[in-house]
C-alpha cells in the first residue's frame, strides 16, 4: 500500500470539493481547479475528508495512487493558500519590470539580463508576479505545477553561469563557481 496514497486529505470549511466521474473539482477562496484522475484511481468524499484509492495492485496503479493523492492535495492547498516561487537576478544592470495587468490579455514581465534587447515574457492566466526589488521576482498562483513551470521558464531566459554567477536563479540556489583562466595559469607556473 502506498504510504502517501492512503493518507486522507482533510477538506477545510472554505473549500468545496465535487466529484464528477473521474474529475475532481475544487473551489476555494482563491479560485477553482479541476483534475481528471486516471481510470485506475477513484476518489471518495465523506465527512469533509477526501480519500484516494486504486483499483488493483499493478505497478502502474501503485505509482499513480500516491501521485493522484498529492495532486488533489496540492489543489486544495492552492485554492486556500496559493503557491510561490522566488527568483533572484544577479548581474550588473540586470533587472526585471512588471507592467500592471491590462484589462484584457496576459500580464507581461520585462527582463533586462545582458542581451542587446529586453526580453518580454507574457504570463499565463492564473499566475502573477510581484517585484519588491528590481532584482527579485516572486511568482504566485494557485496551481503548483503552473507556478513551477513559469518560474523555470523565467530562469531559463538567462540561467546563472559558473564563472561570475550572473543570471537568474531560484532564491537560495547555490551556483558552483569555477576558477577562470587567469587563476588556472598561475597555479601551473
Amino acid at each position: 500500500m502506498s504510504r502517501v496514497g492512503r493518507k486522507p486529505i482533510p477538506v477545510p470549511e472554505t473549500v468545496t470539493v465535487r466529484l464528477q466521474g473521474q474529475a475532481v473539482h475544487v473551489q476555494g477562496p482563491k479560485g477553482a481547479l479541476v483534475h481528471h484522475l486516471p481510470a485506475r484511481i477513484q476518489a471518495r468524499l465523506a465527512d469533509r475528508t477526501l480519500t484516494v484509492a486504486r483499483a488493483d495492485e499493478t505497478a502502474r496503479s501503485r505509482a499513480l495512487h500516491g501521485l493522484s493523492r498529492t495532486l488533489v492535495h496540492n489543489m486544495i492547498l492552492g485554492v486556500t493558500q496559493g503557491f510561490t516561487k522566488e527568483l533572484e537576478i544577479q548581474g550588473v544592470g540586470y533587472r526585471a519590470q512588471a507592467a500592471p495587468p491590462p484589462a484584457s490579455g496576459p500580464q507581461v514581465l520585462t527582463l533586462q539580463v545582458g542581451f542587446s534587447h529586453p526580453v518580454t515574457v507574457p504570463l499565463p492566466a492564473g499566475v502573477s508576479v510581484e517585484i519588491p526589488k528590481p532584482t527579485q521576482v516572486i511568482v504566485t498562483g494557485m496551481d503548483k505545477a503552473l507556478v513551477g513551470q513559469v518560474a523555470a521558464s523565467l530562469r531559463a531566459v538567462r540561467p546563472s553561469e559558473p564563472y561570475k554567477g550572473m543570471g537568474i536563479r531560484y532564491a537560495g540556489e547555490v551556483v558552483r563557481r569555477k576558477a577562470g583562466k587567469a587563476v588556472a595559469t598561475k597555479t601551473q607556473g
